[in-house]
């Protein structure tokens, strides 16, 4: 495997303009959360500041129970102990408990935070930095975690749904078996069988089957695993949690932002509610006030302001933060000094600073996650014989393929060239017309439009002509593009990451993390 290249976001259309102008420091406020040593400088000497020794108590006591039933590495029980260190700090990741972990990008976000921990060892030896994953497993929308894709089979799991995911115990174990007629003939397909075996074991919760998956995966790398749902841990946001049951703080501090961000950029990722918290019974909802009582939605519980509250004190574990206020959330449990998501994920934590300053914790560095592309050689070969580059299926495909189809045509040349002789001929009557009566001028003006609109459905008609007589030329770039967009979207969106681990195993973890790049945000190419 080697490196083809590693490509700015900025040269990548389809990036979100947002982040493009938050990693060139183009939206006011945000400059000191971004990525720099002295941006790093500035947040660890924040969080020693904010961040007691209890709080470190509290949060190794909760990971060390959590990952009890784990075989831990010796770099993760250092990173454990290492944790009530007043110069231990963390940098998390968080995703979904997608089955088996779904799309790839999982990986690549672990890996990303891994060697940022490394990274910034290096540059502050006299401090401790431990990579954190974040499990979302109150998450209660299933039909998005319950499959994954290889580029030959679908695999899915069937369980009773609408609580938080991470509590759903597993009992349709089928979609193994199907995976093992694909994977067992791989060098590492044993491997892959025995882990997906491991962690979807009958019972087990989809908690415990990301937690066991994870560990294998990432034990080594000194990784912990966190788990927000934990009374222990919610007892330490009660106060945020009962300041946006009685106030809606969240709505009405990030109001101001999110108005910001909408006129700029057309909308939000998030928009807030009038109360960002979910009750969690057999199943998670939200919950909204009437001006006199509480309601959990759909469930015809009701609480009064004084019912609520009692609740919050005695049972927190039964109050679940939204995607909003899951940050706020992180942030407050960990001595967190950075976060890496994907696009999605850093825009509507941007909608979140003014309210972090509300309520008294610091604000993380944001780092939009590297992106990766795994491709066939014979792939790479068949698009540098078209005289393309890889980047160019970054662009818009459309244009892509009209460029290429109509490259050195001689038809088009000659009427681009008839068309400004046109251009040039009516630039001179226009001028010469203004000499005279009104109407006049203006009827040039119409005949040129008309006389344009003509060339311009020439070359549309051209284009159509080529198309079809180049049809084979088409069909090679359309093939082409789902060759590095299948499904025609990112690779790292679609297949799961035993595409990748069936051939190369950890070798190919290891030529992960030695490509990532993180110091910027950029897709990484790598030929296979």
């Amino acid at each position: 495997m080697k490196t083809i290249n590693k490509i700015s976001f900025n040269d990548i259309e389809s990036i979100p303009q947002l982040i493009k102008d938050f990693l060139n420091h183009k939206i006011e406020g945000f400059e000191e959360n971004t990525f720099s040593l002295d941006n790093f400088r500035k947040q660890i000497h924040l969080k020693q500041q904010s961040f007691t020794a209890q709080q470190r108590e509290i949060l190794s006591h909760a990971v060390q129970q959590q990952l009890s039933g784990l075989t831990l590495s010796s770099q993760q029980k250092e990173n454990l102990h290492d944790l009530n260190a007043p110069n231990t700090f963390t940098i998390t990741t968080g995703h979904q408990l997608n089955l088996f972990s779904g799309p790839v990008f999982f990986i690549y976000k672990i890996l990303q935070t891994i060697k940022t921990c490394t990274y910034l060892k290096e540059n502050f030896p006299d401090f401790n930095f431990v990579p954190v994953y974040w499990m979302a497993s109150e998450d209660h929308d299933f039909a998005e975690i319950n499959h994954f894709k290889t580029q030959n089979g679908y695999y899915e799991i069937n369980e009773k749904s609408g609580g938080p995911v991470g509590r759903i115990p597993i009992t349709d174990t089928f979609f193994i078996s199907e995976f093992e007629k694909e994977f067992k003939d791989y060098v590492f397909g044993t491997e892959l069988i025995l882990m997906l075996k491991e962690a979807y074991k009958a019972g087990n919760t989809l908690t415990s089957a990301i937690k066991i998956l994870v560990n294998r995966l990432f034990s080594e790398f000194g990784l912990l695993i966190l788990d927000g749902d934990s009374k222990e841990l919610k007892t330490e946001i009660k106060e945020v949690f009962k300041d946006e049951l009685l106030h809606s703080s969240l709505q009405k501090i990030s109001k101001q932002k999110v108005e910001f961000l909408t006129a700029k950029y057309g909308k939000v990722q998030v928009n807030p509610r009038e109360i960002n918290l979910f009750y969690l019974s057999d199943t998670r909802d939200r919950i909204d006030f009437d001006g006199q009582q509480y309601i959990v939605v759909d469930k015809g519980i009701q609480f009064s302001q004084e019912q609520i509250i009692n609740e919050l004190e005695n049972a927190p574990e039964k109050f679940s933060p939204n995607a909003l206020m899951r940050p706020v959330y992180q942030e407050k449990i960990l001595p967190n000094i950075a976060y890496i998501g994907g696009n999605a994920e850093i825009m509507y934590w941007l909608e979140l600073k003014d309210y972090f300053s509300h309520i008294n914790i610091p604000f993380p560095i944001l780092i939009p996650r590297n992106s990766m592309l795994f491709l066939q050689e014979k792939t790479i070969k068949k698009i540098e014989k078209l005289d393309l580059k890889i980047e160019d299926f970054f662009q818009n495909f459309t244009t892509l393929t009209n460029n290429k189809i109509l490259d050195n045509n001689a038809i088009l040349k000659l009427l681009e060239e008839k068309e400004n002789v046109l251009i040039s001929n009516f630039s001179e009557l226009k001028t010469v017309a203004e000499t005279t009566e009104k109407s006049f001028g203006n009827m040039v003006k119409a005949e040129e439009i008309r006389q344009l609109k003509s060339f311009k459905r020439m070359k549309k008609r051209l284009l159509h002509a080529e198309k079809i007589k180049q049809n084979e030329l088409l069909e090679r770039l359309e093939n082409l593009f789902l060759d590095v967009h299948p499904s025609k979207t990112w690779q790292e969106r679609i297949y799961n990451f035993s595409v990748f681990f069936a051939d190369q195993g950890y070798s190919w973890l290891e030529t992960c993390l030695e490509e990532m790049v993180v110091q910027e945000s950029k897709l990484i190419i790598v030929a296979i």
